[in-house]
Parts: structure tokens; C-alpha cells; sequence
């Protein structure tokens, strides 16, 4: 390399243009062996956006002519005027970004296409919202947009703010199901991975800059085919962080590839920041920790009663109504309970008529029959809870255990914890106050994360007509934000990936279990997928058109999603039918004390910015703001300025004094003073309480965008 560097200096001496251009070539070639493959950045990257009225000076493609299923003309055009013709419509006149080509085109039949390098100016416009969970609680939100532009709209929300960010990004599996530039990537490409590098890096770097640089995590999920180039890009994007990498198994029986091993897990990549690391937890089985029977032995902090009733009124005859068959399968587990026995008739009459299952009477040690101390209905309820266990297997007689109602408390009050289920359904019990909590392996082979029984089966419960490819197991998502937010109960969480909604639904969970407010953030755009695209395009529709729209993932499964997972009803309206299941189980059907607001990114004219025509776009991103709470200030005060629950607007600061007054009284905590004069903003300023963060519109807000859209496109 040194001997090269002295021949590009040489060549620069003697003829400049020469040397520069001989450098810059040396430059590329270098690049490319970046990561040990073929690299190019591929900058600029580019999005098309269908919903985004045509202006001049639009960049812009023609569309192909509806019905037709071919790829469109990728060739770059610049809007040079907007005239509307003999006929009424709108015709567009148009220059070639890079060449001396004119054409004339329909409005109609172009769509805008925005570079990354380009300077975007976000607005929202809400499409929704659910609400049950009071006025205090926070709002999580989901986002329609391109999720780069979202990163950069959440740097001017939530620079610094965000506890954690769960990704599961594009595998890059070359099935259609990544795109790079408004095209597929397939398999064959050569540039594929580069491509996604390229992509993924300029997400991360956003995205490091929206993580609490003191304390926060992110979670990357990835299969075998890019985990190995993620984990150097990680070290790259976060060179100050742990990295570690978990293998978790979300398909237990594994999926069979022609001249592999059949693929059974994933990996977790944990970046670590500042202070963040994983908190030790009573883990259940599949972490590290086994439970076995032997595990409810001497150190099982729960006593066992024997199902069966000793001592005094022991026998069938003193409670008739206490002598009846438990049915257990070949786990063990209880299944039903049949009907007491009327006195006078043996119970040899009670025959079984499921081979498979074993009939249990309560038969004392010397052969007599006793009777059970828990009516049918009673022991039903409890085995169900796992507040039943089974001894050693020996047909009729099989001894049962049950916790009694002062044990029972102590799980409910929070004295025990359950830290795991036997095979047969029992809980195994850790003491709060001295039991061990573990931090587990990096080896993960838990149960409850099987992404077929608690991902694609869970949401087709929950959403009987609707279908999305390979969603995460929700306590899979769970449980990896819990080692990390626990102990955060306002956490901000954070997923740009978002797709079926798996991440918001498991941080709805987890304050659930412990009275959180803790908010998520969702992204995704409202890509259709490939094979649905072919037959709407048969039909003469475009991304943008209503028809269109409808059977995007946003609109058709993430929004619908969170909002099912809140209300406990299907977008039919029926009842959710089943439990969620491990630590919390209660019916699906009860839903969650929750809100949820859904929104569509907008891109907004600074120039209307400027002469405050664009607030309404604008406002709730104030919203976010200041916490994603109570009110959203929605239109310019009458008055001047109005207070809300979270923050205040000024927009005419001759009324400061007012206002000042009215946020003294509210106790909010953020305020947005609006006024482009310096002077009379810190005037403003001086009048507010010490314990306000005042934020200057709009030059906060243009500033912001001006710096980052665009600083990153060398990424």
C-alpha cells in the first residue's frame, strides 16, 4: 500500500487531474474487500413514496401504464414545471437527473422517489387510535413510514431517550423478501450482501444516536446468513459496547434443508451500553436452569399437601361428595375430574374409556377408600394454575398433591415466585427474598419461544383471517426485553422493524406484571408482498391507491395487531379465544390496559414549516416529544397558547406571561415556544419555571433535520 501511495503522489505532481482521479479509483478498490467480500456502500439509497403529492422539483419515476406487471422505468427525472393540460389533467414537464433527456408525463403516472442523502422534513398525520388505558398512561405509537426516515424524524423525538431497541430485520435470504432501491434482492446477486451491510448500516448508525448512550441495549435477531457480517458491522457502529451473541431455538423439531443440518435456532445480538447488562431472574426451564421433579425436593420452598384427607373424617363414607376419579394423561397431568360416586355403588362400575389416560380414586395406604380434600370443580381449577402435582405413577392409587389456600398466597402476594413448570403441569417455586436469581447462558432452549405455537398459531387466534410470515414467539420478544427494562418501568422500547407488532404486544405484557408504562414504539412501512403485488397490478392498481393500501403490513396486520392485542377482540370483533401462558396466564380475551395511537409519516415543505402552515403535521411530534402522553395539542391556539397534560404550545408570545402561569400550575414538563426572534424566546424563557425544558419552534425543529438527513449517506 506504501509503495502505491508514492506513485499516486508522483502522479499528482505531474499531471493533478490525472492523480485525483487515479486516487479516488484507488479509493473504491480499497473499499471493497471491506468485510472480506465485494463491498460497495451502494449510496444513494432510494424509496419510493406512492402517498407523497408530485411537486416541483420533485425527483420522480414513471410509472408503467396500469395492469402491467413489469418493473417500471428506474430512469431519474427532475419535476421542471406542473402545467395542466387542454384536457384537464395535470402534465408534468421533466429533465433527467443525470443526462440532457426532456419528457412530459401524467402527474398521475409518476411517483416521488427520495434519496437519503436528500434533506426530508417529517410531519405525521394520525390514522387511529385505541384507547383503555387512562388519561396518565402513555401512548404506544405505530408508524407507517420508511423506517430510515422515521430514525431521522425520532432524532429530533427522541435523541438519547431510548432504553432499548428490538430489531428483526431482513434475513437477506434472496426470496423476496428484502428490497434494496425499490427492487428485490435475490439470491444471486452478487452485491447481496453488501447491499444489506449498506442497508443495515445506515439504520444502526441512526439508531445509536436514539439509545441512551449511559445505559440502554440493543436486540438484533439473525439467522446464519448475515449473523456472522452483523456482528462486525456492530462492533463497527458501537465500538464502546458489549456484543454478545445468544443461539435461542424457536423451532424445537427444526426445519429440514437439502444438504444441511436442519435449522432449529436463531441468534440474539445484545449491544450493551454504558451500565446496561442482562438482570438475573428466576429463570424457567430452558435458560440454564432444568426443573426437574427432583427440583421440588428438599429446597422447594412450598409445601405439598397430599390430595387424599387424613386423620379424622378420612373415610368415602364421611363425604360422600368428595369421592369421585381424577383422569391424568401420560405426563401426569390432571385432565378431568369426574362426578362424585353415590354412596353403594362401587367404583370398579366407573370405567375409563381413553386408554391413554389413568383413572386416580383416593385410596388410603391400607387399601380403604378415602376421600379427596378438593371438590371436581376446585382441583380442576387449581391443576390448572399448576397448584397440583403428581407423585410417582401406580395406576389407580397414584398419590396427588396439592398447595394449600395459605400457600397459594404466598405466590399471589409475592412471597414465591414461579420460576418454572414440571412435566406435569406443577409449579416449581423460588422464596423472593433469598432465592437464586441467575443471569442466563448464552444457550437458550426455552419452551415458551417456539415460533410456530406462540408466533404464527398466537396471531392466527388472534387474528383469524390474516396470516404473516414467521412472526416471533411473543415470550420469546418477552423475555429479552425483561433481562433489560425490568427494572425500567417508563422504558421507552423502540423496533423499526416492527412488522407484525410482535415487540409492542410483549411490552404490554410485561407492564401488565408489574403495573409499567412502559411505551413502545413501532415502524414499518406498508409494503405488499410480492405475490399479492403480481395480482393487484393485474388489476390496474399502484402503491397509493386506497385498494392498494389496504393489504400493506401496517394496515393490514401490525395496526390491526395492536389493536386486537388491546381490546382482546379480533378485527371481526369476536372474543380472542385462549390464555397467554407462562409467567401471566389470564384469558386473551381480557386485552390490556393500554393506549395506542397509529400514524402515517408525512414530508413536509419547510417553507410552510416556516410560516407555521404545516402544525398540524408537525404537532405530534411535539406530542412524542414530551412523552407520548395525555392530550395531543392537535391546531394553533385561538388564545395563543394552550397547556396539555405533558406540554405546552406558545404560539404568540405576547401572552407568555399567561402561559407561563398556566404551566407553573400544570406541571408539565416540556414547552414549545414559537417565534423565529432570538431575544424575545429567551424572554420566554426567563418567565418559566427552572424544572421546564423549553424548545425553540421551528428553528429547533428545521435545524435538527437540516444537520442530520443527509450527514449519513457516506454510511
Amino acid at each position: 500500500m506504501s509503495h502505491l501511495s508514492d506513485l499516486l503522489r508522483q502522479a499528482r505532481s505531474e499531471n493533478p487531474a490525472l492523480g485525483a482521479e487515479l486516487e479516488r479509483a484507488f479509493r473504491e478498490l480499497t473499499q471493497r474487500r471491506r468485510f472480506g467480500l465485494v463491498f460497495e456502500h451502494h449510496r444513494p439509497e432510494a424509496v419510493e413514496l406512492p402517498n407523497r403529492p408530485v411537486r416541483k422539483g420533485d425527483k420522480v419515476h414513471i410509472l408503467p401504464p396500469r395492469g402491467e406487471t413489469k418493473k417500471g422505468d428506474q430512469t431519474l427525472w427532475r419535476v421542471m414545471a406542473i402545467r395542466k393540460g387542454d384536457d384537464g389533467v395535470r402534465v408534468a414537464s421533466l429533465a433527467q437527473v443525470k443526462g440532457d433527456e426532456q419528457a412530459e408525463a401524467a402527474v398521475d403516472d409518476l411517483v416521488v422517489v427520495a434519496e437519503f442523502r436528500d434533506h426530508m422534513y417529517p410531519g405525521l398525520v394520525e390514522t387511529g387510535r385505541v384507547e383503555r388505558g387512562g388519561a396518565d398512561k402513555p401512548f404506544h405509537t405505530v408508524i407507517n413510514a420508511e423506517n430510515f426516515h422515521a430514525l431521522e424524524m425520532l432524532s429530533y423525538t427522541h435523541r438519547h431517550k431510548v432504553d432499548c431497541i428490538y430489531i428483526d430485520p431482513p434475513y437477506n435470504t434472496g426470496a423476496k423478501d428484502w428490497k434494496y432501491n425499490n427492487d428485490y434482492v435475490e439470491s444471486d446477486d452478487d452485491y447481496r450482501h453488501s447491499k444489506w451491510l449498506s442497508f443495515m448500516e445506515r439504520r444502526l448508525q441512526v439508531a445509536r444516536e436514539l439509545l441512551n448512550p449511559e445505559d440502554s441495549v440493543l436486540i438484533v435477531t439473525i439467522d446464519e446468513k448475515e449473523y456472522l457480517r452483523l456482528g462486525m458491522l456492530l462492533d463497527q457502529t458501537f465500538p464502546d459496547a458489549r456484543v454478545q451473541m445468544v443461539s435461542s431455538v424457536i423451532k424445537p423439531g427444526g426445519v429440514s434443508r437439502k444438504g444441511y443440518f436442519g435449522r432449529s435456532d436463531e441468534y440474539i445480538y445484545f449491544v450493551m451500553q454504558g451500565e446496561s447488562a442482562p438482570m438475573a431472574e428466576y429463570l424457567r426451564e430452558g435458560f440454564g436452569f432444568k426443573a426437574t421433579k427432583d427440583t421440588a425436593s428438599e429446597k422447594d420452598p412450598l409445601y405439598w399437601n397430599t390430595l387424599w384427607r387424613s386423620g379424622s373424617n378420612a373415610l368415602r363414607g364421611d363425604r360422600p361428595d368428595l369421592f369421585y376419579p381424577i383422569y391424568l394423561d401420560r405426563e401426569g397431568r390432571v385432565i378431568s375430574a369426574g362426578p362424585p360416586l353415590p354412596p353403594g355403588l362401587s367404583r370398579e362400575s366407573v370405567s375409563c374409556d381413553d386408554p391413554s389416560l389413568t383413572q386416580v380414586w383416593p385410596l388410603r395406604k391400607d387399601g380403604a377408600e378415602g376421600r379427596w380434600q378438593l371438590g371436581p370443580e376446585t382441583l380442576q381449577e387449581r391443576a390448572k394454575n399448576g397448584y397440583v402435582r403428581i407423585g410417582k405413577m401406580n395406576g389407580e392409587s397414584t398419590r396427588i398433591y396439592n398447595l394449600s389456600s395459605g400457600e397459594i398466597k404466598k405466590i399471589e402476594s409475592g412471597l414465591i415466585s414461579i420460576v418454572g413448570y414440571r412435566s406435569d403441569g406443577s409449579i416449581v417455586g423460588a422464596p423472593n427474598a433469598q432465592g437464586r436469581r441467575m443471569v442466563p447462558t448464552s444457550q437458550w432452549a426455552v419452551e415458551s419461544h417456539d415460533a410456530t405455537r406462540h408466533g404464527t398459531i398466537m396471531l392466527g387466534t388472534m387474528m383469524p383471517d390474516r396470516r404473516f410470515p414467521f412472526p416471533k414467539s411473543l415470550y420469546a420478544v418477552e423475555d429479552a426485553l425483561r433481562f433489560f427494562v425490568k427494572e425500567k418501568p417508563d422504558a421507552v422500547v423502540l423496533d423499526f422493524f416492527s412488522g407484525s407488532g410482535t415487540t409492542a404486544h410483549a411490552v404490554m405484557r410485561l407492564n401488565k406484571q408489574d403495573g409499567g408504562r412502559r411505551q413502545c414504539i413501532s415502524v414499518t412501512n406498508n409494503e405488499v408482498s410480492a405475490d399479492e403485488q403480481k395480482g393487484l397490478r393485474k388489476e390496474g392498481l399502484r402503491p397509493g391507491d386506497p385498494e392498494w393500501e389496504q393489504w400493506g403490513i401496517c394496515d393490514y396486520i401490525t395496526k390491526p395487531r395492536v389493536t386486537t392485542a388491546i381490546t382482546g377482540k379480533t378485527p371481526a370483533g369476536d372474543p380472542i379465544k385462549g390464555d397467554y401462558k407462562f409467567i401471566d396466564e389470564f384469558p386473551m380475551a381480557d386485552g390490556f390496559e393500554e393506549n395506542a395511537a397509529f400514524f402515517t409519516l408525512t414530508y413536509e415543505s419547510p417553507l410552510m414549516i416556516r410560516q407555521d402552515l404545516a402544525f398540524e403535521r408537525i404537532a405530534p411530534l411535539l406530542w412524542m416529544r414530551a412523552g407520548s402522553r395525555g392530550r395531543l395539542i392537535m391546531e394553533v391556539p385561538a388564545q395563543g397558547w394552550d397547556v396539555a397534560e405533558a406540554y405546552g404550545v406558545l404560539t404568540k408570545v405576547d401572552r407568555a406571561a399567561a402561559f407561563a402561569e398556566a404551566v407553573a400550575e400544570s406541571g408539565v414538563g416540556t414547552v414549545y415556544v414559537v417565534t423565529d426572534d432570538e431575544r424575545r424566546y429567551q424572554a420566554v424563557c426567563a418567565l418559566l419555571p427552572e424544572d421546564v425544558t423549553p424548545v425553540r419552534l421551528y428553528e429547533s425543529y428545521l435545524t435538527n433535520f437540516e444537520i442530520n438527513t443527509g450527514g449519513r449517506t457516506g454510511a
